[in-house]
Parts: C-alpha cells; structure tokens; sequence
C-alpha cells in the first residue's frame, strides 16, 4: 500500500518500530484525516489491498468481540467427558 509505504519511509528512522510507536503513529495519522481523505485512500487500493484491510479490520474486531464475550470460558467442551475407570 502506497500509504504505509509513505508513512514507513517517513518514520523509519525516527521510531523504533515496536507496538506503540507504530500505535501512536496510526491513531496520529487517523486524527489529521478526514472521511473524505480516508474514503479517498480507500479507492485507491487494488482488489488485494481492500481484501488484506478488511480482512484485518474483520480479524481484530471479532478478536475483540470474543474477548469482550469472553467467549472462550462460555464454549463446550468439543468431547465429553468420560469415566475411563
């Protein structure tokens, strides 16, 4: 994407690159744009770049849900249990 290769270029010698700088850097970028600017970007991307976006967004945010859900405590064992007495 043309976009993180911009942001990459720019920042890859003032950031370490670890998870909160690269957070920081995201959620600054976001703050200066506007919907038009990101619906702008967003038809720009080839058919693969739009898939890879959505399907991160759809991966982190059913990540997210689960986790809110607490979904892992809430499931059924797959097998039951058996005496093996």
């Amino acid at each position: 994407m043309k976009l993180v290769d911009e942001l990459y270029n720019l920042y890859k010698h003032k950031l370490t690159g670890d998870e909160e700088d690269i957070d920081m850097l995201a959620f600054a970028f976001l703050e200066e744009m506007t919907r038009e600017d990101l619906l702008h970007i967003i038809q720009e991307l080839n058919e693969q770049e739009l898939n890879d976006l959505m399907g991160l967004y759809l991966i982190e945010s059913l990540k997210g849900k689960f986790a809110r859900e607490d979904y892992s405590q809430q499931r059924s064992p797959v097998f039951s249990q058996r005496n093996l007495h």
